[in-house]
């Protein structure tokens, strides 16, 4: 049934699809700190829309509090900034209501994986088609640089001066155990595999999950330059590609071997081991995904990123929409009189 409210969606492009990426940047300043990760994620998202094919009305960024909560406003479709660790819920209830939008979602590892956590997993869970961006600084930021979820043990910040006493979450393996069917991993010094990587979380049905790792200058600056600088992100990184062995370094002379269900460094430039003996990446492999997201916090084993799993299985939305057609096929159109008064009522 058509209503105002879809009437008020489609008018304003009235269908139009050839866009440029300068038609998703707004007239409005950034009010981000200059150097902040996140705006290294504007680009390739504005970027990646007009490659979408799809209409701006069909286009929605949903977020939560803190520093990411400003990405709608930077972006021109339509969008909406919730509050604090509720994105996921307003997402799905948009994404249910109206399942032909591209519904994304930003959120930080404070909003995320805090207050917003328990949304996370039953997201996760459900498989609701969304696409959902966590900047990870692994502190909360906007509230002035309180060490967050994904904080490191003996981490000092404003509110753990001694260093903070909690082991972090691995967003990437919390994701997987929660169910989620697509989880990914980039970072801000690299926009054009961010680009790629979003492409794919577009591309997938259900949920897609990816951290992205951005540099916070004001209250965790270089946090993640070991993985994330051209110096030195070769050797401790690892670039996961399906079907390929999993291989990293300057030279590309180390890689991954499995020692029963122990990921193990080689070096392939000893004649112990050669590229054939490699572990090869499999997104549809979802026990090696989970190898893969618990080697995140090794010091021995290089941090992987890109896509780590990439399963299919049916939508929450797919399932809301067959059980309400099967409904009707066995028991006929419903009359909402006849709900409201139920089988048996009374007048008071």
């Amino acid at each position: 049934m058509k209503t105002q409210l879809n009437d008020l969606l489609e008018k304003p492009h009235q269908g139009q699809t050839d866009y440029t990426a300068k038609d998703f940047k707004p007239n409005v300043d950034v009010r981000w700190c200059a150097g902040c990760g996140a705006i290294s994620v504007l680009s390739p998202s504005q970027r990646l829309m007009p490659e979408l094919g799809i209409p701006k009305e069909k286009i929605a960024y949903i977020s939560g509090i803190g520093c990411s909560g400003r990405f709608p406003y930077y972006m021109d479709t339509y969008g909406f900034h919730s509050i604090h660790g509720r994105a996921l819920p307003i997402a799905s209830g948009l994404k249910i209501a109206r399942p032909d939008l591209s519904v994304w979602v930003v959120m930080g590892d404070g909003d995320n994986m805090s207050i917003g956590g328990n949304h996370f997993i039953h997201t996760c869970r459900r498989n609701v088609d969304l696409n959902v961006m966590m900047f990870n600084n692994e502190v909360y930021s906007l509230t002035k640089g309180q060490y967050s979820p994904t904080s490191h043990r003996g981490q000092i910040t404003k509110s753990s001066p001694l260093g903070a006493l909690d082991d972090p979450f691995n967003p990437a393996a919390l994701a997987l155990g929660a169910g989620a069917t697509f989880v990914a991993r980039g970072h801000d010094k690299d926009r054009t595999k961010l680009h790629d990587l979003l492409k794919r979380a577009y591309e997938h049905k259900g949920v897609s999950f990816v951290e992205i790792y951005t540099n916070c200058r004001i209250f965790n600056d270089g946090a993640f330059d070991l993985y994330t600088s051209v110096e030195t992100r070769d050797n401790y990184t690892i670039e996961l590609e399906h079907g390929k062995p999993l291989v990293f370094g300057k030279t590309r002379n180390k890689g991954i071997i499995l020692d029963g269900y122990t990921p193990k460094v080689v070096n392939l430039d000893q004649g112990e081991y050669s590229i054939n003996d490699l572990l090869i990446h499999n997104e549809k492999d979802s026990t090696l995904a989970f190898i893969l997201a618990n080697m995140t916090y090794s010091e021995e084993l290089p941090r992987p990123m890109g896509v780590i799993q990439a399963v299919q299985r049916a939508s929450y939305e797919e399932r809301v929409v067959n059980q309400i057609e099967h409904e009707i096929v066995t028991k006929g159109e419903g009359d909402l009189q006849s709900l409201l008064t139920g089988e048996s009522s009374w007048l008071v």
